[in-house]
């Protein structure tokens, strides 16, 4: 899936689910931000918005 304005409005609500949704698969990048998001949430979300536009 390569709809970029979805991706972003996913990452703002469920961070783990955007970057999913970005590589496909779960992966290192997935878990990192499970963590970050439960953590805190706002880590999370720069974490998924960081994988979804770079």
């Amino acid at each position: 899936m390569d709809n970029k304005v979805l991706q972003v409005i996913v990452a703002l609500f469920i961070p783990p689910l955007a970057v999913y949704m970005k590589n496909g698969k779960i992966d290192n990048a997935f878990w990192i931000n499970l963590v970050l998001t439960f953590l805190g949430g706002v880590p999370g979300v720069l974490h998924a918005l960081y994988v979804i536009l770079m």
